[in-house]
This record gives C-alpha cells, structure tokens and sequence, in this order.
C-alpha cells in the first residue's frame, strides 16, 4: 500500500480504470443480477445522501369549498413524507368524478433540487393493473371480449399451448395457473427480468419471457398474483382490437379520460421523477432499466392526479357500464366455488369496510425505486391516488397516509 502512495498519478489511471471495469462487469452480470434478484446480495453501498428533513411543498385546490381539508392533507403528507425520509411524495383527491386537490412535498431529484409537483410521473407499478383493466372492461361493454372464452379464441397461435384454455377472466384474476417473476422456470427470461435491459416494442414479442414455463396447477384451480398475467392479457386486448396495445389504452382510457400525463415508462419526458433504493435515511438513484415486458401490469408512469380520473371512471355508468363494474368488482372465486385468499377481483382488489375506513377497491403498486396506491371509495365517491419514488419495505408503511386524507376530505363532502 506504501508504494501505491508513492506512485505517480498516471501509473494509478490503469489501475483505478480496471477496478471500475471490473465492478461494473460484476453488477451486471447474471451471477449478481440472481442473487440480488432474491435479496441475497448487498447493493452497492456508494452513492447515498442524505433526504433533507425539511423540502418544499405545494397544492393545487381545485374546488374552494375543499380549502380546510385541503390545507390539513397537505400538511399530512409533509409530515409523511419526512416520516419515511422519501425523497418526494405526490396525492390527489377526486370526488363526485371531479379532482378537487393535489397535493406535492419533496424532491423530483435531490441532485437538482428539483421538487415535485403535480405533473411529476412516477413508476406507478402494478397499479398500471387497473389501467389495463378499464381498456378490458370498455372492450366487454363493447361486446368484443367474452371473459370466459378460451383466450386461444382470440389469439391462435400462441406460443404456449398449455394456454389455450386460460380465460381472459382468469388472467385478469389471476386464476390463471401462470407463475410469478420467482416461479418461472424460463430462465432467460428470469435473466431478462432481473437485468432490466430488453426493449419490447410489441406487447406479442414479451410473451417470450414466460412462454416456456409450464402452469403451476390448471386454469381456475389456484390463484397465484403474476404480473405476467395480464402481460398476456394485453396480447389478448391487442389481438381483438387489431391495434397495437398502446394504442388501445389510448383511444379506450387515456384521451376520454384526459389522462395526459400517463405514458410507458420508457418515453422520454422531462417531468418524470428520479427513483431512489433507501437505506435509512439515505437514498441513492435507481440504475436506469427497462420495463416494457411488463408494462400491462407494471410498466406504466403516472400522475396522483390522473390515477384518480381513471378510479372516478369507475363510478361513472356512462363511461363503463353499472353491470361491468359489478363484475370486475366482486371477488373470483376458484373452480372449487372458494373466493381467493386476496379478495382479488378483475383487476382490483376489495377492502371490506371496517371501523377504520369504509369498504374500497383498490390496487398498490411497487416499483424500481417507486411505490403507488389507488384506492376508490364508492359509498363517499371518493377516490384517493398516491406516489413516492422510493419504496418502504412494508407497504402500508407508505398506503396508510390515505386514511388520514380520506376522512378529512370526507368530513368536508
């Protein structure tokens, strides 16, 4: 080490290169990339800050005779935000069909200061479920989807054949028999879901990740939560409107609906926000990935404010039938006749009420360095939409802040 000190600075450049290479090659590679995949590998420990305690904060009220509780949510989140040393933290409140607040505390990105606001998009993760949902839910009030045929009805050649007989309703539901991320035994694709660094333009083309894994029980006998699911869900919706699926969900939910700020994660934009791993009180950005191969069920960024128009779309008849909500709505059961462990629906799940808040259909959503939460509240018609860009290890650590803007916005309804 002494004669390391005595070197000059050139002779140290090869070196210090070398080391680089060589940790760079070990963090990308499939060695690291499994293990980490199963929390069995430490992140790199360089790079943390500090959150500051203390961060700017705004709102938007869109309707004065909310100003009281509007003031008191905003001062909920602040308080929320510096309670998980969360970068940025971002919530919206619709009522009646109508967004009356938004409400921002934090940091886009700590590096430049700059803070959220309510054009911020966040990985909003699996809650990119419920998105996915309306487009299906419109194309059944349609008539161009029946939930309980085979979905080798719409799509013949399907490159698993154990598929064939899977409906979409046991997609939606997750009935399906199709493992998780962890349970495939597709192993390029669990590579390619774990190095983050494929673009699929083609909903169609993702399918490769997972079409070599075998069921894990019939369609119907088992309920197993898997994004991949509705990944081929998405082929399905794809297949029957003969448009690309990107397309779908624009003429079907983002134009009627105005949801401008919803988009794939991939789409370059200069409102997106920096996502961050935690450690405590310090947070480092996430490395940059790609999750187009999951993007039907967790590829989608978003805004608090535009996730509260797609759950208040929900509470219009006009917009989808009061028979399809009911059904996307009622928990599925199993072919045994038993409703699933998760009170899992068509794409939501139910909270049944308690003395704490009433009964909700809701979705949470975890992503690289984000979580997001979407929860509906038919009986007060209240729908409540969360984002951070960092991630709490228990997750209602970071959703439970909703019950707090709920009852004050429901005091002043």
């Amino acid at each position: 080490m002494n004669k390391l000190k005595h070197l000059p600075a050139k002779a140290l450049l090869p070196f210090g290169l070398s080391l680089l290479l060589i940790g760079t090659v070990w963090l990308t590679s499939p060695i690291y990339l499994f293990f980490a995949h199963k929390g069995a590998m430490p992140m790199p420990f360089w790079g943390y800050i500090e959150v500051p305690t203390t961060a700017p904060a705004q709102q938007q009220i869109h309707n004065p005779a909310y100003t009281e509780a509007a003031n008191n949510a905003l001062q909920a989140l602040e308080q929320h935000r510096s309670t998980l040393a969360s970068p940025g933290i971002s919530a919206a409140v619709a009522i009646d069909g109508d967004l009356v607040w938004a409400g921002t505390a934090g940091w886009a990105d700590l590096k430049t200061r700059r803070p959220v606001t309510p054009d911020t998009r966040f990985r909003i993760g699996s809650t990119s479920k419920p998105v996915t949902m309306t487009a299906l839910a419109r194309l059944v009030d349609q008539g161009r989807i029946d939930l309980d045929a085979p979905i080798s009805t719409y799509i013949p050649n399907l490159p698993n054949p154990r598929w064939a007989e899977i409906t979409p309703r046991q997609l939606a539901s997750h009935m399906s028999g199709i493992p998780d991320y962890k349970k495939t035994r597709e192993w390029q694709g669990l590579y390619r879901v774990i190095a983050l660094n494929k673009h699929y333009s083609d909903v169609f083309d993702a399918l490769e990740v997972f079409d070599q894994s075998p069921l894990l029980a019939k369609p119907g006998e088992r309920f197993q939560y898997s994004s991949y699911n509705t990944v081929l869900l998405s082929s399905v919706i794809q297949a029957v409107a003969q448009l690309d699926f990107l397309e779908v969900i624009q003429q079907q939910v983002f134009t009627p609906l105005a949801m401008q700020n919803t988009l794939s994660d991939r789409d370059e934009n200069s409102h997106m926000a920096t996502f961050y791993h935690s450690q405590g009180s310090k947070v480092r950005p996430w490395r940059r990935v790609d999750l187009s191969h999951r993007l039907a069920g967790g590829g989608f960024v978003s805004t608090p404010s535009d996730l509260v128009r797609l759950g208040s779309a929900w509470l219009n008849p006009g917009f989808i039938s009061a028979q399809t909500q009911a059904l996307f709505w009622q928990p599925q059961q199993l072919n045994s006749g038993e409703t699933n462990g998760q009170n899992y629906a068509l794409g939501w799940r139910k909270h049944v009420g308690d003395d704490h808040i009433a009964t909700n259909f809701n979705h949470g959503g975890v992503s690289r360095g984000a979580q997001c939460w979407l929860m509906v509240l038919p009986q007060s018609r209240i729908v409540i939409a969360i984002s951070i860009n960092s991630v709490e290890e228990e997750f209602w650590d970071f959703a439970k802040v909703s019950r707090d803007i709920a009852n004050l916005f429901a005091g002043d309804s």
